[in-house]
């Protein structure tokens, strides 16, 4: 499952990634000036800030470990707040020039004004949502994962080829099955569901043996769907759409630009690979899974 989150709950629990997303080539922007533009604004005191002289980040609330930390967006712990500080320094606001706010997931892609220079919550950077919002070059792409029981015979597996007689779910119509295919390369063909609450449901009666979906979404059914879950690991795969998510900001904004700079910069320097292993990998400790 793509993880847009437009099934999940916005009080769900999320979670994360590996390293290696960080340092995998990132795509382009959905918004048309991805690279920058040399004209605009990015001073502190740009009229295209919601306030002059403030940096107002928004995101949801709760906000979840590890991309917070206890709830506290302003702490500059978990993943997505400290990123948020590194585009804010990185723009020249100091940490006391940082506003958070809270707004609800599905509010922020909507169209209309918004009261935030950018949110960062997760979110997947969609052709359908940039219609009525810009988003940022990605700031993560996230990985295919495994997940299935405590109790099953495949729980202890360390490779690809240790699942090749599992009985795979997937959901319909995304990148998991042919990741599946691929990479897994089962001696059956997936299983495909049309939700994640069926692709649950066959795995608490024993349909399959595991599911594979994004890791996110892994880490949501595990943590908040699932009593008994076992992540088994997560695996990199090149084709399909991946999972990118991106700072979302009103609609042509001025302040766009400025911030695919940034994220640029924290890129080129190394800042977001060295976030992503502090705050995702090593919080998540979900190992890779080989062939």
């Amino acid at each position: 499952m793509s993880r847009t989150r437009t099934a999940l709950s916005t009080a769900a629990a999320a979670a994360v990634v590996l390293a290696a997303a960080a340092c995998a080539p990132q795509p382009q922007s959905t918004t048309p000036d991805a690279a920058g533009s040399a004209g605009a604004d990015c001073t502190t005191g740009s009229p295209s800030l919601h306030k002059r002289g403030q940096l107002t980040v928004a995101t949801d609330s709760p906000a979840y470990e590890p991309w917070f930390d206890s709830n506290t967006p302003s702490n500059g712990k978990g993943f997505e707040s400290a990123v948020a500080y590194a585009v804010a320094e990185k723009l020249g606001f100091g940490r006391d020039q940082v506003k958070w706010v809270v707004e609800p997931f599905s509010h922020s892609y909507a169209p209309g004004a918004k009261a935030f220079d950018f949110d960062i919550n997760q979110i997947s950077a969609t052709p359908q949502r940039a219609k009525a919002v810009d988003f940022s070059t990605s700031y993560y792409t996230a990985n295919q994962a495994v997940l299935t029981l405590g109790d099953s015979k495949f729980a202890k597996a360390t490779s690809l080829s240790e699942l090749k007689d599992a009985k795979i779910g997937v959901q319909v119509a995304t990148t998991s099955y042919q990741a599946v295919l691929e990479r897994l390369k089962p001696s059956g063909k997936p299983s495909v569901f049309n939700t994640t609450k069926d692709e649950v449901t066959a795995l608490t009666n024993g349909q399959i043996d595991a599911i594979v979906t994004d890791l996110p979404t892994v880490f949501y059914l595990a943590g908040a769907e699932l009593d008994n879950a076992k992540i088994i690991g997560q695996f990199g795969y090149d084709g399909g759409t991946p999972e990118e998510f991106g700072l979302l900001l009103p609609k042509n904004s001025g302040y766009t630009s400025c911030v695919n700079r940034a994220l640029n910069s924290l890129k080129a320097d190394g800042t977001i690979a060295k976030l992503t292993q502090k705050w995702l990998s090593a919080s998540a400790n979900v190992p890779e899974l080989k062939q």
